[in-house]
């Protein structure tokens, strides 16, 4: 039995899923004409209380097309060192859009009011524009930290007063909601833009949605086409989406549970050294020697992932099962090290 714990990207097309895809109605999405993706859009959109949506392959590309409609070159950005806009997009907000990015230092990657307040630059020709704050929640880095929806409220409503546009990078925003107890309807007014990913703790094979108004969508749409993301019968993709909306929602729960009980065995291990606080899905936990301890899992049939030289990081995910958990809690028992 092979157990992969690298990523909540690892899982597999249910077959129920797969019919779903097989049974999608088709058209060109260059041309607009794909109604399964229409119907994706309008769905993610309406559920986060936004006007309008727009299907990509990637987060990656949903929060880079952001950057870009939001900002001109010599604008800068606002987000924490750990977050994945800065970490793990391969540097494209200077690629793509131009602009520098300046960071803050979070509680496992949440920023405050306060922090952002100190980073705002005055107006002068040798400093950026201070123009977008970007947040992520969950944060990957910061073991899947929660913000919550009155930390999102007052960041919100600081950049409204500084004319700061408001970003999500809303990569496992259905294990925040899930955590918090709240609805995507919670969210509706306090961001500007929202990226929505669908191929993590949902479980599909592709696909995140770009949110925001109107003129902010049409204006992306361009944007996704030149970056490469101008998809044709998508649709077979989109609904691979919607049904991992309709059907993978309110398990999240179980993959948190599953989470708390591979922490809670792990601190009792004298060869761990920290577990970061649970919240979700993700478990990162601090050892000598992270690469040594990837090996020893991998001779056990356990992949996870190093995530630097001394921290090692599990996430649980809809393929990850209460046998497959039984089995990475009795390896970690009987694990020396």
């Amino acid at each position: 039995m092979l157990i992969d714990l690298r990523s909540d990207t690892v899982t597999k097309p249910s077959p129920e899923m797969k019919q779903a895809m097989m049974n999608a109605e088709l058209g060109d999405d260059v041309f607009g004409e794909d109604p399964t993706v229409k119907h994706l859009e309008e769905k993610v959109a309406a559920l986060f209380g936004m006007e309008a949506g727009l299907f990509c392959p990637s987060g990656t590309m949903t929060n880079q097309i952001a950057i870009k409609s939001h900002t001109q070159p010599l604008d800068e950005i606002i987000c924490d060192k750990i977050c994945h806009i800065y970490n793990y997009e391969t540097g494209g907000w200077a690629f793509h859009s131009g602009v520098s990015i300046r960071l803050t230092d979070g509680d496992c990657g949440r920023m405050t009011v306060e922090q952002i307040k100190e980073l705002i630059l005055p107006d002068h020709d040798w400093l950026p524009n201070t123009r977008m704050v970007a947040i992520e929640n969950t944060v990957n880095k910061g073991g899947g930290s929660v913000y919550s929806v009155a930390e999102m409220k007052a960041l919100s409503d600081f950049c409204r007063r500084n004319n700061l546009v408001f970003h999500l990078d809303g990569a496992r925003i259905f294990n925040a909601l899930a955590a918090l107890n709240e609805k995507p309807e919670t969210l509706h007014g306090i961001f500007d833009s929202i990226s929505v990913c669908i191929s993590k703790g949902l479980g599909a094979p592709v696909g995140s949605v770009l949110l925001g108004k109107k003129d902010f969508i049409k204006r992306s749409r361009k944007i996704r086409k030149v970056m490469g993301g101008g998809m044709r019968q998508s649709g077979i993709l989109a609904a691979a989406c919607i049904f991992a909306l309709d059907n993978n929602v309110d398990r999240l729960k179980d993959d948190h549970k599953r989470a708390t009980e591979l922490a809670e065995t792990l601190k009792m291990l004298s060869w761990v050294k920290k577990v970061l606080p649970v919240e979700t899905n993700i478990v990162i936990f601090e050892v000598s020697d992270a690469a040594e301890v990837t090996e020893q899992f991998s001779k056990e049939n356990i992949r996870i992932q190093p995530f630097s030289p001394t921290l090692v990081r599990m996430v649980t995910h809809l393929d990850f099962t209460d046998q497959m958990l039984a089995r990475t809690k009795e390896v970690l028992i009987k694990m020396k090290l």
